[in-house]
Formats: C-alpha cells, sequence, structure tokens
C-alpha cells in the first residue's frame, strides 16, 4: 500500500499583505506623533498646557523630531500604499475588502491627530460661531467675533466671507452648539463630519468603476487609500471630503438612472462647497439616458434646474442665507498658486511687465478672468460633445478644466477629480505615472509647508525645519523611485507602457 501524498498547501490569497498594512499602520502612527509637534493647537486649548506637549512644541529638539517623524511616516505609508497596489494586482476577488480594510486601518491613527497641512477646521469653528452670533458668513469674516484669534483660525480668514455652502455653515453652528468652548471636541467632530465623505467614496468609487468596467478594488485603492488622500480627508478635516463623497453618490446614483435622488444628494454636495455645481449638467443628461434625443435632454435639464434650485431655496430659507454661497462663489478668491497654469502665466507676465516699467495690477484679475472664461469654455463644449458612454469622463474633463484654470490651487483640490477619473479608468501608462508622481510631489510639499511653530522659535526654526522635511522627502522619494528593490521598478514600467513612448523609439 503505498503512502498517500501529503495534500498541497494553496497559499493564501495577497501573500504578504498583512505585513502591509502593518506597514501602512507605522506609517500613519509616524504622523500621528509627528503630529504632536507641528500640528495646529487652538490657543485656547489644553493641551498647550500639557507637560508632554510643551516639550514637544517649544522645545527645538522636540520640533525637529517631530517634524522628521511626520516626514517619514508620509513615505512609509506612502510605500505601503505601493506595495499594496503591487500585491493585490490583477484585483481579484477578495482584493476590494482589503482596500477598505487599509483605508480603516491607516485611517485609524490619523483620527486623533492634531490637524496638520492645514488649519482650515478652526475656521469652519469661527464661521459655525458666526452663524450662533446671528451674523451673515457671506459678508461678515471671522474678525467681527470676540475671541477669533485664540481659537486658531488663520488670519485670512480675518475679513473674508466663507466660500462654503450653506448646508455646511449649519453643520458648523451644530458642531459649535454641541462642543460648546473646546475647540479640540470641535475638531473630533469635524473629522467624523470628514470621514463619512471618506466612506461614501469607499462606497461609491468602486460602484461606480464597476459600472464602467473598471475594477472597484483598484478604483478604490487609487483614491481612498493613497496617502494623499488620507492625509487630507482626516488628518486635515477637510470639508472636501464630504463634498467630494457626496458628488461621487450623487453621479452614481445618476448612472443608475435615480436622477431625483441624484439632484438631491449633489445638492447637498453643493451645500457643502458650491465647487460642485459644475455637475448639474451631466446629472442630467445621465438621467436623460443613453438615446435621448435633444428634446429629452433639454427637459431633464429643466427637471434637474428646477429640483435643484427647489432645495436650494428651501435650505437658503431655512437657514436665512438664501444664495449668499453663490455671490461669494463668482466674485470673490484673491491670490494665486504658484503651481497653478494661471499662477504661472501670473508671475511670467509680472516679470516681462514691470521689466518695461509698467503697472501689473491689472494681471492677476485679467489671468483669473481668462482662465475662468477658458474653464467655462471647455466644461461647455464637453457638455454638448460626445458619446453618452464617456459622459462621467467628459464630466471629469470638466471638473478638472474648472479647478486647474483657477487661480489658486490647493493640493486636495485635485482629489475632487481623482475619483471620477479613477472610475472611468486610469492606464497603466503615463495616466498612472501622473498620478504617483502628482501624488509624490504633493505629499513633500505638503510635509514642509504648513508646519505649526511657535512664534517666538520662527526665525531660527522655520527655514532649517522645512530644509529638514525637504531632504527626508527627497532622499525617501529617489529611494523609492530608483533605489527600493521591491519598488523601483513601478515608475519604470508604467513609462515603458506609455505608447507614444514607444512609437518615438521606434521612429
Amino acid at each position: 500500500m503505498s503512502a498517500s501524498k501529503p495534500a498541497a498547501v494553496s497559499s493564501p490569497p495577497y501573500a504578504g499583505v498583512n505585513r502591509t498594512l502593518l506597514s501602512g499602520v507605522i506609517g500613519s502612527s509616524l504622523i500621528l506623533f509627528g503630529s504632536f509637534g507641528t500640528g495646529w493647537l487652538a490657543s485656547v486649548s489644553p493641551l498647550n498646557r500639557d507637560p508632554f506637549f510643551i516639550m514637544l512644541r517649544t522645545e527645538p529638539a522636540g520640533v525637529i523630531t517631530c517634524v522628521i517623524l511626520l516626514a517619514l511616516g508620509c513615505w512609509v505609508l506612502f510605500r505601503s500604499w505601493w506595495r499594496l497596489g503591487q500585491k493585490l494586482k490583477g484585483w481579484g476577488e477578495g482584493s476590494l475588502k482589503v482596500v477598505r480594510r487599509a483605508v480603516w486601518l491607516w485611517s485609524i491613527p490619523m483620527f486623533v491627530t492634531l490637524p496638520i497641512m492645514s488649519r482650515d477646521v478652526f475656521a469652519y469653528i469661527g464661521q459655525g460661531r458666526l452663524v450662533d452670533a446671528g451674523q451673515d458668513p457671506y459678508v461678515d469674516g471671522i474678525s467681527s467675533l470676540n475671541n477669533w484669534f485664540q481659537l486658531g483660525a488663520d488670519t485670512m480668514w480675518a475679513q473674508d466671507g466663507t466660500p462654503y455652502g450653506p448646508l455646511y455653515l449649519s453643520i458648523e453652528f451644530l458642531v459649535v452648539k454641541l462642543t460648546g468652548p473646546s475647540t479640540d471636541a470641535a475638531v473630533l467632530a469635524f473629522r467624523a463630519i470628514a470621514f463619512i465623505g471618506v466612506l461614501l467614496c469607499l462606497r461609491y468609487v468602486p460602484k461606480l468603476a464597476e459600472l464602467h468596467g473598471v475594477s472597484g478594488a483598484k478604483a478604490a485603492w487609487m483614491t481612498v487609500a493613497n496617502p494623499l488622500f488620507l492625509v487630507n480627508f482626516v488628518a486635515s478635516a477637510h470639508n472636501d471630503a464630504l463634498m467630494t463623497g457626496l458628488s461621487v453618490w450623487a453621479v452614481y446614483l445618476a448612472c443608475k438612472r435615480y436622477g431625483f435622488w441624484a439632484i438631491v444628494v449633489l445638492a447637498a454636495s453643493v451645500g457643502v462647497k458650491p465647487i460642485t455645481l459644475v455637475l448639474l449638467p451631466f446629472i442630467g443628461l445621465l438621467w436623460a439616458g443613453p438615446n435621448a434625443a435633444w428634446p429629452r435632454r433639454i427637459l431633464y435639464w429643466f427637471y434637474t434646474g428646477m429640483i435643484f434650485l427647489a432645495l436650494m431655496t428651501v435650505v437658503g430659507w431655512l437657514n436665512g442665507y438664501w444664495f449668499g454661497w453663490l455671490k461669494v462663489m463668482l466674485f470673490t478668491g484673491t491670490g494665486y498658486s504658484i503651481f497653478s497654469p494661471v499662477g504661472i502665466a501670473v508671475i511670467a507676465l509680472s516679470g516681462l511687465v514691470s521689466a518695461i516699467g509698467l503697472s501689473t495690477e491689472w494681471i492677476l484679475p485679467a489671468a483669473k478672468l481668462f482662465g475662468r472664461l477658458v474653464g467655462v469654455a471647455i466644461a461647455f463644449v464637453l457638455i454638448f460633445r460626445g458619446k453618452h458612454s464617456h459622459l462621467v469622463q467628459r464630466m471629469a474633463i470638466a471638473f478638472a478644466a474648472i479647478v486647474v484654470l483657477s487661480p489658486v490651487i490647493q493640493p486636495w483640490y485635485l482629489l475632487w477629480l481623482l475619483p471620477f477619473f479613477a472610475a472611468t479608468g486610469l492606464r497603466d501608462d503615463w495616466q498612472m505615472l501622473w498620478l504617483h508622481l502628482t501624488t509624490i510631489f504633493f505629499l513633500a510639499y505638503q510635509a514642509a509647508d504648513q508646519i505649526f511653530v511657535w512664534q517666538f522659535l520662527q526665525d531660527s526654526l522655520v527655514p532649517r525645519v522645512q530644509l529638514i522635511s525637504w531632504g527626508i522627502s527627497i532622499a525617501c522619494a529617489l529611494y523609492l523611485v530608483f533605489f527600493d528593490p521591491k519598488t523601483k521598478n513601478i515608475c519604470a514600467d508604467l513609462l515603458s507602457s506609455t505608447n507614444w513612448l514607444k512609437k518615438s523609439k521606434k521612429a
């Protein structure tokens, strides 16, 4: 009687993925510890009087240590994201479950970070106080309130009206009423609200992707598990997270032809931040259906517009601010970003014009107007031209045109667009390479940009810690792209897969 062969032991699916998930948790935890010395606190926070935080935030050694931990944490998390994509390649059964687990595990340490890379969350508190005081946040800046600066808001909010929608003003008011004088509790509340947007993206980005024949797991990995997404939408507690999650949900409902509910959800998104108003005409086209003739499309645009107008009127009537958000959206906004196309044009033109001795005051307003007109023109063309099967992709490009041709582009603005491009499919060539390189740049930029340092330490420490942060980011990025045995082929393979590059080599 021959001995039976031992049964083959099947390897577990996605072998080694737990190590990758754990490394991401380590990265998020480093970000947490780094935030203790570099994150933003309101002056009235009790944490400012805690000996542990005093040591980390007032001693140069503590600040520098936290800057190093923050930067290293970003890159450990980034590497974990890359490795997760490698290990799930093929995006088979169960991969979406792993991505969802990664989002939860990597987000948990960020729930309790001090706000990093932006302190807009403190402006939310100020605007909630404005509502509570019976003032109009679309007219009054938060400097009209007593003790406003001690509550952590940036001085840029002192005189400016809020750019947020009427629904979010009500949310800000409720948070302020529920948390009372505790800014730390308010930050946690706003972070929980932002995480609702993260969860909406985690649920509906895969669903929207599957409608377009794209792997839902891959789309969720590109978008929600992306470290830039998690840092900005969890650790920074940006309300953009809720706006984005609602907009993705609305587009999914429209694709499923639940037009009325799509408009309700999109109205909620606009009620958080009005920029998603650009999606409204595309929602109408999706509701009209793939074979709709122009009379039917126009009729459904009418339905869409009337329902949206009625909803926004009700919200404006309930809180008393009516359509103040529309005025702010259309006519306010100052400055420019050095990496926006409009900003680059302003810098170049200002240099040329000032060189010949002429005034440069007109350049920024003219450039802003030109950018807006071009963006709207591109969106207008995409509304009317193109296949219905490409409608969500057309919408994403229109949205991108409005955002990219604005004078100010914050790193998290790009996260408004990413879910729609991921859901309609990014090719594994220069398109995916662009995503990786953009994530690398803005992760490095944000890790060094808004670092909290007490005023009495600023002159000696700020340039130093920014150089340290940039040095760590550049070294880590170069190592991951060119030298890490596990990741050095990622960018090279994407570049070699680019069709236009292959053709030029053949030629």
